[in-house]
């Protein structure tokens, strides 16, 4: 049961929706301007490397890296559009956000559907596994088998889920509505759809470009974009003072407010990441477009401070691994390790 401190929070996130709904309409001018700023520099930079691929590796691989932040941007306008929240029009929206999903590599329905799971959930140790980071609670991972403790760890190593785990994921598991295949034939069709569009992409870019293109210049492009959009994932939820509670205990905009971070990046960091950092903000109310969060904190400046990190304090972020229910708080395997004993030792 809450008690009264715990209610008063409750309360004060859902007046935050209130507050926040005079945000939520997009200007079609601007969405219009934030697309071409992305996709076009994109499109130019894709066809530089291209070329440079002919005359330097290093040199198409190099603007390749900086290519993907413009994709990373790209996905970050998806993800809006996911939400409705790009253009008043949902239907301008959405095939917006199918034709993007061409390029990150991700069948946009399946993903949009997902992903409202994700914000639906966020937080509620009842329903984790879709459209999440899989986070054990430290109880959780001392019941399992020494095997099962190994899996674990595997998956939460940094090599792993910012690096392996997103190439599997773009690459591989996106191919497939993995999660909702028995579910109807849209899902099948976003996804058979995009690897279409994928392959007709891969192949212009092969035909114009050379085979070196693809391995020089899609792929990394792509994979730089995953790592960091992984990595922007992760640290939206994955601090030490987010919040997760039991489905009997948990509520949406209390969760919304309290789980998500404000990643609060240098401004160059932030233009390219299409401040998704601002990320309570947008659990709390999603269909804000991008461009108008920062309007939202410098309206009301007591948002800034909840879940505050620069990017220097979220390196940190990186070792948390478990739930500890009764500190409240993520911790590390060594950190839980200490605790278990310590507890033991109480009994």
């Amino acid at each position: 049961m809450k008690d009264s401190v715990q209610v008063e929070k409750t309360e004060s996130a859902r007046n935050w929706v209130r507050t926040l709904a005079k945000y939520r309409e997009p200007n079609s001018l601007r969405s219009g301007f934030e697309l071409g700023v992305s996709l076009g520099p994109f499109v130019a930079l894709w066809v530089l490397a291209c070329w440079v691929a002919h005359y330097s590796y290093l040199g198409a691989f190099l603007i390749s890296v900086l290519n993907g932040m413009f994709l990373l941007r790209l996905f970050c306008i998806q993800h809006d559009c996911g939400h409705g929240s790009f253009f008043a029009n949902r239907d301008v929206s959405d095939w917006i956000g199918r034709g993007i999903g061409i390029v990150t590599l991700t069948p946009y329905d399946v993903w949009r559907h997902s992903h409202s799971i994700h914000h639906s959930h966020a937080g509620d140790l009842g329903h984790r596994g879709i459209g999440d980071i899989m986070t054990l609670t430290t109880e959780e991972y001392h019941q399992r088998t020494p095997f099962g403790r190994f899996l674990y760890r595997l998956y939460r190593h940094p090599v792993v889920l910012f690096g392996l785990g997103p190439t599997y994921i773009f690459i591989l598991q996106n191919r497939l509505p993995v999660g909702f295949m028995d579910q109807g034939s849209k899902f099948w069709v976003s996804a058979m759809g995009t690897n279409v569009g994928i392959a007709v992409l891969m192949g212009a870019i092969a035909y114009f470009g050379g085979w070196q293109s693809l391995f020089l210049v899609f792929l990394p492009t792509i994979l730089i974009a995953a790592s960091i959009g992984m990595w922007l994932f992760y640290i939206q939820h994955q601090f030490e003072e987010t919040q997760w509670d039991d489905s009997e205990d948990w509520q949406l905009h209390e969760a919304a407010l309290h789980g998500s971070s404000h990643y609060d990046l240098p401004p160059i960091l932030r233009w390219f990441s299409a401040n998704i950092g601002i990320h309570h903000v947008h659990h709390l109310y999603a269909r804000i477009p991008f461009y108008r969060l920062p309007e939202v904190l410098r309206d009301h400046e007591e948002l800034k401070d909840m879940g505050r990190m620069t990017l220097l304090e979220s390196l940190k972020c990186a070792k948390l691994d478990l739930w500890d229910a009764g500190s409240r708080r993520l911790v590390s395997f060594k950190e839980a390790r200490k605790m278990a004993k310590a507890r033991s030792g109480a009994i």
